[in-house]
């Protein structure tokens, strides 16, 4: 089970038990995950565990009927549930919980019912109803004894399976028969209500001689175990999905009428697996549901040749009632399972894949049965054939023909150029997904690596070349999961071979992914400083009034004039003003697959106005198949990493300018200089403060993940080992660098807001340096963003000690290390430390007067 469906259950429990607060789903999901161990379903323990239920249950024998109900529906992990129910039965602390939860949510559900307004008030008695009111009335009580049917007729179903299929192959609308098959009763082989079979006056039974009664009968059972009413045995209409049931003639004789009720059971099966037949036959039903129907009708050939064979005995007189039991009595446990099987399929709605689920259950709990497994194993053979041939189709060609949605695998429609334009593109994880209840459960261990063969397949042909696998052999039905196993594995290996090598030596993707590191994670340096230089002033401006085509045209100079020239890749760079910061762009990230998405990603950009420095970031254009790898997820966590150091980088640039202007201090008088003297320390702990982080970011994070990264590649054996390295690589350094964490990464910006109002103050200094008169009021304004400064930096330390050593991060110790190289701030660190653990302890009961 995937991390998402947890997720997913967990939040469903808690809603329908109505548990709010506490620390939220992610403390049971952990729980969840880390203690979770897989549960092997046996005949024993299923059946232990089922009667421990009913023993426990108030109405055993509702939940038994229950139970078999969802059995004969093939219900997936109904065993698993089960269990767990079973164990629950142990534990009277849950047990109680449950019970009193129970009765609150049927409280809540009372008072709502009565404080509610009802769908419909009957008026009172002593008030007439005016027919307007009893028109209202009449059409409520229609509609609700309309939804509560049971069984919808069969036109109706065929037409919703219709309408849905067609809507899946639109253009190629699926086959049907034309309305005379189903207009014309007597052409199936079931049952006609109310016909009978002669107009001659029937002669009452109890009138006649034993060897009379005996005859006549055994000449009614030959017509009703053909699906024709007798004169003196006949059948009954049907009550929804029941058995049939036949009414015989009360004066028969009861020594006949005893063994006529033994072969009638027969004739029901007969009754039940014909109307499967005609039923399933329908296009409507599916390909495996046809197959099944052939299968079973082949063998309803043979039942009727034996038939045949007996009334050319009767007609000799050669058939007695005894004889006719004796010669059917072979049949009786074929047409049993045939119809045993039929009900169930019915019951289920099974389709496709789950409809081979149910055969290959039935036919593994025959073992030991041989006649009865290898009637189950003869049409599940039949019934998979269409079934593999799609599977076939998809391991060896990748692609997928499946007009009555019965395979395993369900294509969506989505566009492949989207990966470019979404930012929360899902096209690799939702282009093929796969359907759980069409998983035959003779294929459920190999589901992943199926759904992985085509989808490899798939990518390759959508670039314009014909794939086929060439240990293709056909899949054919057999108990023994090894043969799948071994044909699905070979498909898997030869699919994963090709789209790997496809990606990686005729599309590069190592190379692509290397010209990304250079620009993105600034690994290009005399690239940087050139386009640093050309655009400064540009990106100083508004975001609103930079032209776009001249940032263009400068990022085409810096390319040209330095060692990026020799990029394969360059002209793929581009560039791109965000409408909101890097806060914003790191909350809609983050808010994947929550709540909180739409609302983020549909807010407005920030009120603020952007300068194009803060708007600033690169994107790249990546054209199909490397869009797989190189996504617009990924391409927005590079863009975040680079607007992060980036800004970095022009804060360091700023404070070196600091520095270049602040020579103009030499032209002072002694009195006047001493006053720089504080700021041109506090600029140089800046300098330092930014050069660390950005040598950390860069050298301890990015370069040996980058080298991790192109480890793994040269190891991965598919594709999507290639883009699991990937994600974790860009994981790995957006949280090295602070930025999964909006708690750092705010303390990190005030950081830099500080830095750049000091450079902005000292720039402001050294331009109007004439004109000013240095004061006190200056060392007070340095004394400040000192002060700011250092708290900042001290609470940023304090956190990035605290996550470190509670979230095993030890990678950022090392910022702490380089930050605090000579020990400087350790004893206000470990003052802050020792604070917070006082605050968190419990105060001991002391002595009045005992010092604490």
């Amino acid at each position: 089970m995937s991390e998402f469906r947890i997720h997913h259950d967990v939040n469903e429990l808690l809603s329908l038990l109505r548990v709010h607060g506490g620390e939220g789903a992610e403390v049971y999901i952990d729980l969840l995950q880390k203690n979770r161990t897989p549960y092997v379903t046996t005949t024993v323990s299923a059946h232990s565990a089922k009667v421990k239920i009913a023993e426990f249950s108030r109405t055993p024998e509702d939940f038994l009927k229950k139970y078999d109900e969802l059995k004969s529906k093939n219900t997936r992990h109904l065993d698993s549930l089960v269990y767990l129910l079973s164990k629950l039965t142990e534990d009277k602390e849950t047990l109680q919980y449950l019970q009193q939860n129970a009765k609150d949510r049927a409280e809540l559900a009372a008072n709502a019912a009565i404080s509610g307004s009802t769908s419909f008030s009957i008026p009172s008695s002593t008030s007439k109803i005016s027919l307007q009111e009893l028109e209202e009335l009449r059409k409520q009580l229609g509609s609700v004894t309309a939804t509560s049917s049971v069984q919808q007729p069969l036109e109706l179903t065929r037409k919703i399976l219709r309408d849905k299929q067609n809507k899946k192959n639109s253009g190629q609308p699926i086959p049907v028969f034309p309305s005379w098959v189903y207009e014309r009763p007597s052409l199936i082989g079931d049952f006609l209500i109310g016909t009978s079979l002669s107009t001659d006056t029937t002669v009452p039974i109890g009138t006649l001689p034993l060897a009379s009664q005996e005859s006549v009968i055994v000449e009614d059972l030959l017509y009703i175990l053909i699906g024709v009413d007798g004169r003196y045995i006949t059948a009954q209409p049907l009550a929804g999905r029941q058995n049939r049931a036949f009414s015989v003639d009360p004066n028969l004789d009861l020594s006949i009428k005893e063994l006529v009720t033994r072969i009638l059971p027969i004739a029901a099966s007969y009754s039940a697996v014909t109307r499967f037949i005609e039923e399933k036959s329908s296009f409507e039903y599916g390909q495996v549901n046809h197959a099944l129907a052939a299968a079973m009708r082949t063998l309803i050939k043979e039942y009727m040749i034996l038939i045949t064979q007996l009334e050319h005995l009767q007609r000799q007189g050669l058939l007695s009632l005894q004889k006719l039991w004796f010669y059917i009595q072979p049949t009786m446990r074929t047409l049993e399972i045939l119809a045993s099987l039929a009900t169930s399929v019915d019951k289920g709605e099974c389709m496709g894949g789950s409809t081979l689920s149910l055969l290959h259950d039935r036919t593994f709990n025959y073992t030991g049965d041989s006649q009865a497994q290898e009637l189950c194993l003869y049409l599940t053979k039949a019934a998979s054939v269409p079934y593999f041939e799609i599977l076939e189709k998809w391991i060896y060609r990748g692609i997928i023909n499946d007009p009555y949605s019965e395979f395993m695998v369900e294509e969506h429609e989505l566009q492949k150029e989207k990966i470019q334009e979404d930012y929360n593109d899902k096209y690799w994880d939702q282009r093929y997904t796969v359907v759980q209840q069409q998983i035959p459960s003779f294929l459920q261990k190999m589901a992943d690596k199926i759904l992985s063969t085509g989808k490899y397949l798939n990518v390759v042909r959508e670039c314009g070349r014909d794939v086929t696998c060439p240990v293709a052999k056909e899949v054919i039905y057999t108990l023994k999961e090894r043969a799948y196993v071994e044909q699905i594995e070979k498909a898997y290996n030869y699919a994963s071979k090709v789209l790997l090598d496809f990606l990686m030596e005729e599309k590069e993707l190592v190379a692509h992914l290397r010209s990304i590191k250079h620009y993105f994670l600034m690994d290009q340096g005399d690239f940087f400083v050139h386009f640093m230089d050309l655009t400064e002033e540009e990106l100083k401006k508004p975001v609103d009034d930079i032209i776009t085509t001249r940032l263009e045209a400068l990022l085409e100079l810096a390319l040209r004039m330095s060692t990026a020239n020799t990029d394969p890749f360059k002209d793929d760079l581009k560039i791109d003003l965000m409408p909101h910061d890097l806060i914003t762009q790191l909350l809609r990230v983050l808010a994947i697959e929550t709540k909180q998405e739409k609302a983020i990603i549909s807010a407005d950009p920030t009120e603020l106005t952007l300068s194009g420095l803060e708007a600033f970031s690169f994107d790249y254009i990546v054209k199909w198949p490397l869009s797989l790898i190189i996504n617009r997820k990924a391409l927005t966590r590079y863009q975040m990493l680079f607007r992060h150091m980036f800004y970095c980088k022009h804060v360091e640039r700023q404070l070196c300018n600091v520095w270049i202007s602040n020579k103009t201090a030499k032209q002072f008088s002694l009195h006047s200089a001493k006053w720089f003297a504080g700021a041109f320390t506090l600029r140089q702990r800046m300098l330092n403060f930014v050069q660390n982080i950005q040598y950390y970011m860069m050298f301890e994070v990015m370069e040996p993940t980058w080298h991790i990264l192109e480890k793994n590649l040269k190891l991965a054996s598919n594709i999507d080992d290639v883009l699991s390295h990937h994600t974790s690589f860009l994981d790995n350094c957006l949280k090295d660098c602070m930025l999964t964490n909006p708690e750092l990464l705010k303390i990190f910006s005030k950081l830099m807001s500080v830095c750049v109002m000091f450079t902005n103050c000292m720039q402001l200094l050294a331009e109007h340096a004439d004109s000013l008169h240095l004061t006190s009021g200056f060392e007070a304004t340095i004394n400040k963003f000192d002060s700011n400064f250092s708290t900042h930096l001290l609470d940023l330390l304090d956190k990035l000690s605290i996550y470190s050593t509670n979230d095993c991060e030890h990678s950022m110790l090392n910022i702490i290390y380089r930050l605090d190289f000579n020990g400087f701030y350790t004893e206000r660190l470990e003052h802050m430390s020792a604070e917070r653990s006082q605050k968190a302890a419990p105060l001991p009961a002391c002595l009045p007067g005992t010092a604490q």
